[in-house]
């Protein structure tokens, strides 16, 4: 049985399209292989080029590959192999690059390298394409969980990032194809499907009378399915008609990722970010007026190119006001072939660190604070594997639908299916919760 080993870097959307990808292995009689325990005939290398340290990165990756099986053939897509497949295929021994588009040809290509070794670049200009991929993912190896990608691409460019050329113009998914995958999904055991794309909330900004609204009513109706939660949206994209699913769907998660990238005016417009801080505040406000107790997570970029310490601490404050229940914090990386690179008063790595140390400080006060007010409080929790070990002995967890992760006593027979859970012990990260039933009793498909 001839062999794939797939190594993923970046985004949730890389791994949502190495999924994808490892389904047309599938289909043609491929065992996949640990990417480090055993050779493999075929390596698939999905990069990233979100930072330059994303394309270091990936160009070693593709050399492991290389030196691990130097009669494999090695194939490497996704960001980097968009935006730079010359420079890929000047690493001696890669055989393909495909970009972020036309994957549904990678076997064609493999074929016809099992027959004939000459290097294929098969990347083509991203910014002509106007079509989703389609690539489907019927289930996701352990995950209880799933994944469901319903747009690519984005129309921001904000300064700091190079990922519209690599990935495009945003355009959606049929949302015919979204819900017929969601009924897939579902009826392979799946409870809780998360919405994942680029720029997620931008879904039908290329459609004709169809919106993310619209689509999340659809789903909405899909019986078997618990939770519909959004994987990341921006602040001006919830609108009102989004802000009314929130109101009354049961279906939709206590939990948006809402990236807020600069809590300072002045930083923000620099960044071409397209809301001011008090434009931010108030969706956040009507957020919360629709879905009391909703956890709102979000992304900081620390050290921008002119951030000085007053605009710092402007930010600092603002994000403090809010209380969010967790940051995901980055210092500011300069990325190739983007203005902001380009940008001249840019800030000292030191200082960039220290502030980065004070913001990580901040969101582990507010994930802990936001934990508190849950204390006694019974969640729906559905469980996840514990193949590392992260609860401990004896111990199982998963998120609730407010995204507060809950460690408690349990066997691995509950993964997947819906556990009432009594939060007992707030954390930072993780909680402590107690088992006070379990909702359903037929054997899970993901366990």
């Amino acid at each position: 049985m001839p062999s794939v080993a797939f190594y993923t870097l970046g985004c949730k959307v890389n791994f949502y399209d190495t999924e994808a990808m490892w389904q047309l292995f599938k289909n043609e009689g491929y065992e996949q292989v640990d990417f480090e325990e055993k050779t493999a005939d075929v390596y698939v290398i999905n990069t990233c080029t979100v930072t330059n340290t994303g394309d270091k990165k990936s160009r070693q990756i593709i050399r492991r590959a290389v030196r691990r099986n130097p009669d494999a053939i090695i194939a490497v897509t996704g960001c980097y192999a968009q935006t730079s497949p010359a420079e890929i295929l000047d690493i001696e021994g890669v055989d393909l690059v495909v970009g972020t588009q036309d994957r549904e040809k990678l076997m064609d290509h493999i074929h016809t390298l099992q027959s004939e070794r000459q290097p294929i670049n098969a990347v083509r200009n991203i910014m002509k394409t106007r079509e989703f991929e389609e690539l489907d993912v019927p289930d996701f190896a352990n995950h209880t969980r799933a994944f469901l990608k319903i747009q690519e691409g984005c129309n921001n460019f904000c300064t700091f990032c190079i990922i519209p050329w690599s990935r495009g113009l945003s355009r959606s998914r049929a949302a015919s194809s979204v819900i017929a995958q969601a009924h897939q999904l579902v009826a392979a055991g799946y409870k809780e499907i998360v919405l994942t794309g680029i720029h997620t909330g931008g879904y039908g900004d290329d459609l004709e009378d169809y919106d993310l609204a619209d689509l999340l009513w659809d789903l909405d109706k899909v019986e078997g399915l618990e939770r519909i939660r959004i994987s990341s949206i921006e602040a001006s994209q919830i609108t009102d008609k989004v802000l009314d699913v929130l109101n009354r769907s049961s279906k939709m998660c206590r939990h948006f990722h809402i990236p807020l990238q600069a809590g300072d005016d002045t930083v923000l417009k620099r960044m071409r970010r397209k809301y001011t801080v008090a434009e931010y505040a108030e969706k956040i406000r009507r957020i919360r007026q629709s879905m009391p107790d909703v956890a709102i997570t979000t992304d900081v970029i620390v050290g921008f190119p002119g951030e000085t310490d007053e605009m710092f601490q402007n930010g600092y404050n603002m994000m403090k006001s809010i209380g969010f229940s967790e940051m995901h914090v980055f210092p500011y990386s300069k990325r190739t072939g983007t203005p902001a690179a380009r940008m001249e008063d840019q800030v000292d790595d030191e200082v960039k660190h220290a502030r980065v140390h004070q913001l990580i400080d901040l969101s582990e006060q507010m994930q802990l604070s936001y934990a508190e007010k849950f204390v006694g409080h019974v969640l729906d929790i559905i469980p996840e594997n514990n193949d590392k070990g992260v609860f401990g002995e004896g111990m199982i967890g998963g998120y609730s639908d407010n995204y507060l992760q809950i460690a408690f006593e349990g066997s691995e027979e509950l993964v997947g299916k819906l556990c009432r859970v009594k939060l007992v012990e707030p954390g930072a990260n993780t909680s402590k919760g107690q088992l006070v039933r379990v909702l359903e009793q037929e054997p899970s498909q993901l366990a």
